[in-house]
C-alpha cells in the first residue's frame, strides 16, 4: 500500500516544477502582464477619446472578451492559428482577456482626475496628446498601480489553464510526472505551494504599497 506522502517522488518532481514554473509560467505571467497593461490602457483612452458609436462598439468587444471563459478563447485561438507556438497563443489571450480588465481600472482611474486638472489644460491650450500623456495617464496610472497589481496575480494564479493547449506549465508538469510515476500527491501538491510562495508576498507588497500611494495621493 503507497504511503501518503512520498519525499522521494516530492523531491524528484520539484526540478520539474520550478524548470516549468521559470521558463513558462513566469515568462507567461510577466509577458501578458505587460500586454494587458498597455493595452489596457489604450483601450480605456479610446472609449473616452472617439465618438460615442465607436465607443459602444469598443464597449461590446471588451464586455464579449471579460465575459467569455478564458479557457474558451485559448482553444479557439489554438485552433484557429495552427502554425503559432501554443505558448505565443497562450501569452496573447492572456494579454488580450486582461487587458478588458485593466481598461476598467484605468478608466475610473481617468474619470478620478479631477476636473480642474482638465480645464487647467485647456486654458494652457495643451493638446490633446500632451494633455493625455503629461497630466492625465500619471495621476490615472499612479491611483490604478495596486488594482493592476491584483490583476497581475489573478493571471498567475489562472496559468494552469494553459494545460488545455498543451503548454507544459507546472500543473502540467505535475500531471505528467504523476501519471508516469503513480505518485500525484506530491507533484499537485508542490505546484500549489509554489503559486502559494509567488503570489503571496506578491499582494502583501501590492497591499503596502496601496496604502503607500493612498497616503502620499
Amino acid at each position: 500500500m503507497n504511503q501518503v506522502w512520498d519525499w522521494d517522488a516530492a523531491w524528484a518532481v520539484l526540478p520539474e516544477l520550478l524548470m516549468a514554473f521559470v521558463h513558462v509560467t513566469l515568462i507567461v505571467t510577466v509577458a501578458s502582464t505587460a500586454i494587458a497593461a498597455v493595452l489596457g490602457l489604450l483601450i480605456a483612452i479610446l472609449r473616452m477619446s472617439v465618438p460615442k458609436p465607436v465607443a459602444v462598439v469598443i464597449n461590446f468587444i471588451g464586455d464579449f472578451i471579460r465575459m467569455t471563459p478564458i479557457v474558451v478563447q485559448l482553444l479557439f485561438a489554438y485552433w484557429t492559428f495552427l502554425n503559432v507556438e501554443p505558448l505565443t497563443i497562450g501569452i496573447a489571450v492572456f494579454g488580450i482577456h486582461y487587458s478588458t480588465y485593466m481598461a476598467e481600472v484605468y478608466r475610473a482611474g481617468i474619470e478620478s482626475v479631477p476636473k480642474g486638472q482638465w480645464e487647467a489644460t485647456t486654458a494652457l491650450s495643451m493638446s490633446k496628446t500632451r494633455t493625455w500623456t503629461a497630466v492625465i495617464v500619471p495621476q490615472a496610472v499612479r491611483a490604478t498601480v495596486p488594482a493592476l497589481g491584483n490583476y497581475a496575480i489573478s493571471m498567475f494564479k489562472d496559468t494552469p489553464f494553459l494545460l488545455s493547449i498543451g503548454v507544459v506549465e507546472m500543473v502540467r508538469a505535475g500531471l505528467t510526472f504523476g501519471g508516469n510515476n503513480f505518485r500525484y500527491m506530491e507533484a499537485i501538491t508542490l505546484a500549489g505551494v509554489i503559486f502559494l510562495l509567488a503570489s503571496y508576498p506578491t499582494s502583501l507588497l501590492i497591499s503596502r504599497l496601496e496604502k503607500r500611494l493612498a497616503y502620499n495621493y
